[in-house]
């Protein structure tokens, strides 16, 4: 069996052993996932893995074990390969060859008459990387994984960014071509082994690929790996949007880029043979160097992406629930600079950062708080700095100017393209726990057309219901999410929020810019990192009502509406304990107590009555 090492760098050797150990018995399969998934846990081996996130794809070796800290952005339709086939070659032992965890056979001329040949079937997901993480948000820090250029993979240039490498693909790259055979499930027939001498020539093909292949990222300007997950066992188990981290198999074979290049022009000469359009072979086979393959030995669901914190459980951190109540005043001192002095817009804003939608009863989503910041200036830049600070505390964030040019043209809410067969993203495909900024003071007078008043809707939608109704031309298709919405606006927003806390700053700064800027940066890199920790606790932590408390608030109720039963309706009713929950949580304590249902209700008096006040200065206040 191979060394220590030898699983990272060839894990097909592995596979292919344990294939040869089998004797045909099935159990083979199940223990090349068990292998892999024990490797794994021992001494922290998964940060020695490289990630296709952090380095660059011309510096991973083709056929190695690497992950991919992803979204599942699209689901494809189920593919046939060869499971096991057999060979001619008369030079090796065995002509019985494993064809799993592979886009190209191996081993000589395939036997396609062979009764070995078992035809199995994968499932193929489209992967992005998860939209909006911030900048802080690298997972490179806690890697170990040793990175050298691949010597069967060396493109004619420096180390760059994967911005700079999906700008710049369109050069020639010069790739050591190993021959093969291809497979039925890739190409119709069979075809003689290509010799290394007739390498394929990617000039021509990938300057037109790189110029029409749209990588569906769900943000406008994201950059990054795109990759073709393939999928062997329990498909069933994931679903569209879900945050993985997957350790598979890179494969990056040219030969995937003439294959479909060749199935190309046979579908425009002979359309009798192919049952695939030209547009669904551009979107399902893109050149290997664009969008890898990676054929899953194990994915891990993420419950959140911070890399700060253990991907499983961090609420079980024993030594950080410790500090949560010491952390949280540090960071609400930070927030009322940050809202100029305001303290009780610091305190809502603590809230909505640690809201999580816990569970459903029926439609109504539970735990959401979605937050109306009314009172931000509308001629100086502040939303843009107040976004700034929150894309420091998350780890996925996203700022939605909500100008009348941007809600008329954006493509907000993702639609299937049946022509193409796959799901065109849209803004508001994003994965769980992402915070959502919509700056509503840019919004100007004007008329909505139909794509403006459809994307308004889909943001209510996604507010309120915590859902988003994907577009399938003739039917919709509602797909529940779990996004944090903070709207920033001048008066009352004109979507619905959970709760409005109306501005209030006690500071004038002569120069807002300066006075934004000052704040951030007299905070240290550390204690950014505290506060990262403790909002990712903090929103994980579990939460219990005992009997005697829940007695205490129904008779609660019934005292605060006998005088005035208009004064507390049952929505504010519901409104109070879900700020009494996040209060609670937000000091690191996992039930309601007396003391914390009492600081609830003087929160919300507070904010109702500066609401009040602001109302009737305006006079206008809806």
């Amino acid at each position: 069996m191979p060394t220590v090492h030898d699983w990272i760098n060839n894990p097909l050797a592995v596979v292919d052993g344990l294939f040869a150990q089998s004797n045909s018995s099935p159990d083979w399969e199940k223990k090349v996932v068990e292998y892999f998934k024990e490797k794994l846990k021992l001494n922290d081996a998964h940060t020695w893995v490289p990630s296709l996130n952090d380095v660059p794809l011309y510096y991973l070796k083709p056929n190695s074990l690497v992950k991919f800290r992803c979204m599942v952005q699209d689901m494809f339709d189920p593919e046939f390969f060869m499971g096991v086939y057999e060979t001619n070659d008369l030079t090796s032992n065995s002509k019985v060859k494993c064809g799993k965890y592979k886009d190209i056979t191996v081993g000589g001329q395939v036997d396609f008459n062979s009764r070995n040949t078992v035809t199995s079937e994968r499932q193929t997901f489209y992967c992005v990387p998860i939209p909006g993480e911030s900048q802080w948000n690298s997972y490179a820090g806690t890697s170990q994984a040793r990175v050298v250029p691949s010597t069967s993979y060396v493109p004619n240039r420096h180390k760059r960014s994967y911005e700079e490498d999906y700008e710049m693909d369109t050069q020639p790259q010069e790739m050591k071509y190993q021959p093969h055979v291809t497979t039925p499930e890739s190409h119709g027939n069979t075809e003689p082994k290509r010799q290394e001498t007739e390498a394929p020539s990617h000039d021509s093909s990938s300057v037109h690929c790189t110029s029409s292949l749209d990588l569906n990222f769900p943000l406008p300007g994201e950059k990054g790996p795109a990759c073709l997950v393939k999928v062997y066992e329990d498909w069933d188990s994931f679903k569209l949007n879900d945050m993985l981290e997957v350790f598979g198999i890179l494969s990056v074979d040219p030969a995937l880029s003439v294959i479909a290049d060749e199935r190309e022009a046979s579908s425009l000469l002979d359309h009798t043979e192919v049952t695939e359009t030209v547009e669904e072979q551009r979107v399902h086979s893109p050149p290997a160097s664009l969008v890898p393959r990676l054929h899953m030995l194990y994915a891990q669901p993420l419950v959140h992406n911070n890399p700060l914190l253990p991907s499983s459980a961090p609420e079980n951190l024993c030594s950080v629930l410790g500090e949560l109540a010491s952390v949280r005043a540090e960071l609400h001192t930070y927030l009322t600079h940050v809202l100029m002095g305001d303290s009780l817009a610091a305190e809502y804003l603590i809230l909505h950062l640690i809201s999580n939608v816990y569970s459903r009863r029926d439609v109504l989503p539970l735990g959401k708080f979605t937050l109306n910041l009314s009172g931000c200036p509308h001629s100086s830049p502040y939303t843009e700095h107040l976004y700034k600070v929150i894309q420091q505390l998350v780890p996925s964030s996203y700022w939605l100017c909500m100008c009348l040019h941007n809600m008329n043209n954006q493509r907000m809410v993702p639609w299937k393209d049946y022509t193409a067969n796959r799901l065109v993203s849209g803004t508001l495909q994003l994965a769980n726990n992402t915070s959502l900024f919509l700056d509503e003071t840019q919004l100007e007078q004007g008329q909505l057309d139909a794509t403006g008043v459809r994307n308004i809707t889909a943001l209510g939608n996604l507010i309120s219901w915590q859902k988003v109704d994907y577009d399938f031309n003739y039917h919709q298709m509602e797909f529940p999410c779990n996004i944090n919405v903070l709207i920033a606006s001048e008066g009352r927003s004109l979507l619905p929020s959970d709760s409005q806390v109306h501005l209030r700053p006690t500071l004038n700064p002569p120069n807002l810019e300066e006075y934004l800027s000052a704040v951030q940066v007299a905070q240290v890199p550390s204690q950014f990192n505290k506060y990262r920790i403790y909002l990712s606790v903090a929103r994980a932590l579990n939460y219990t009502i005992s009997d005697e408390i829940t007695t205490a608030v129904e008779d609660d109720f019934v005292e605060m509406r006998k005088d005035d039963p208009q004064s507390m309706s049952a929505e504010d009713l519901h409104r109070l304990l879900v700020v009494a929950r996040l209060l609670s949580l937000s000091h690191g304590q996992n039930t309601l107590s007396r003391d914390g249902w009492m600081k609830a209700k003087q929160l919300e008096a507070l904010r109702i009555s500066r609401t009040q006040q602001q109302k009737s200065v305006s006079g206008n206040e809806p």
